[in-house]
């Protein structure tokens, strides 16, 4: 059984960027490193969006920014000037092919191709059993998502954010690259929360995702006919679909830091990085693996990484109320959007802001479903 001293299993964002931080900082020089998956190259299999201020570190491999944004639904819609923030984008195959280029010129770090079966922990060590052999390593990092740990319990609500997206091109110039559609809930709601996602990356090209905040997915059909609809409501007839995408993201306060040991952390979606009242990942993961790398150079005890934050709470209380009121979404957004700074709305949802800046936010958005599912929540 080969010994390293870190194993990383997913080469996904997370699992991938924390290692691309260990092969930047010469602290992890001398250890063993394993990233452990199934498939090293994985193309261009998602796409990444996120707000930010001024220059940051992914500037390089962006594929696209936005200086404004656009909010759209029955009661309230604007499109909105983000300064000092830009939406950014970055399509994910050339985040990967820019992580490798750092991490293959590391000696100590090495990939393995195959299927993980299982991992346990030991007192000192932990086993990763994979489809041809077994590898031990005194901590392991987890980015393989694990639905079925939180799918069984009741006492958080679980949505998810699922979506398909066409990239679409059109034969002349249709699209204002400056905007970027954040959410258009003027799409039929049918009960649920949905909404058109919507990214010009020029003139002629553009994103059209059709997204929801719901319990259920929906057959891959009425995806399509929505976004069907809503190109030929904007007079959007002549195009060509040139690329598609799909996912459902877990949407959840479940604690996952419960599963966390002293030689086991969970990270990306399988840690709860995943933002649970937006479906957000990229950003946070940012945060978190640069968090990790400080933390791995003082502590050696991986339960203690995560914390409990009141974050975490305004987000359980929001999932409550999407959870039995799942309708309600597309005026709970617009009334915070219509009612509250952008820039406060983004340090909120970055989990950046002070608790004035929280207070106004909270106050922006009918109180009602907030306060009884607050008072649920004490009883």
């Amino acid at each position: 059984m080969t010994k390293y001293d870190y194993i990383i299993l997913g080469a996904g964002a997370s699992g991938l960027m924390l290692a691309y931080r260990m092969a930047k900082d010469a602290f992890f020089d001398d250890t063993s490193i394993l990233i452990i998956d199934q498939v090293k190259e994985k193309g261009n299999d998602r796409t990444w969006c996120y707000w930010e201020k001024g220059q940051g570190e992914w500037d390089d491999i962006l594929t696209k920014t936005w200086p404004k944004i656009f909010f759209g639904s029955q009661k309230y819609s604007e499109t909105i000037k983000i300064s000092p923030y830009n939406y950014k984008m970055i399509k994910s195959d050339d985040f990967y092919k820019s992580l490798w280029k750092v991490i293959s010129k590391k000696s100590n770090i090495t990939f393995v191709k195959a299927s993980v079966k299982d991992f346990s922990e030991y007192d000192n060590r932990v086993e990763v059993i994979t489809e041809n052999e077994s590898y031990s390593c005194s901590k392991l990092f987890n980015s393989i998502h694990r639905p079925h740990v939180y799918d069984g319990q009741d006492q958080y609500p679980v949505l998810k954010q699922h979506f398909l997206g066409w990239f679409i091109k059109t034969e002349y110039d249709v699209f204002d690259d400056t905007v970027a559609t954040f959410m258009d809930f003027t799409v039929p709601q049918n009960g649920n929360t949905r909404f058109m996602y919507v990214l010009p990356i020029d003139k002629k090209t553009a994103l059209f995702e059709y997204t929801l905040f719901s319990e259920d997915l929906l057959k891959q059909s009425e995806y399509e006919d929505a976004i069907k609809v809503y190109l030929k409501a904007k007079g959007i007839q002549d195009y060509k679909i040139i690329e598609k995408e799909k996912g459902a993201i877990p949407m959840t306060s479940f604690k996952f830091s419960e599963l966390d040991s002293k030689h086991i952390l969970n990270i990306g979606t399988a840690g709860g990085w995943t933002k649970a009242s937006t479906g957000y990942t990229f950003r946070n993961t940012t945060k978190r693996t640069q968090q990790l790398i400080s933390f791995l150079k003082q502590q050696q005890d991986l339960s203690r990484f995560s914390k409990i934050s009141k974050f975490w709470y305004y987000d359980l209380l929001f999932l409550d109320v999407l959870g039995k009121h799942n309708g309600e979404g597309a005026n709970l957004f617009a009334s915070m959007f219509r009612k509250g700074n952008t820039s406060t709305i983004f340090k909120f949802l970055d989990e950046e802001s002070s608790w004035f800046e929280d207070l106004r936010i909270i106050f922006s958005v009918p109180s009602k479903r907030f306060i009884q599912s607050l008072l649920k929540r004490l009883v």
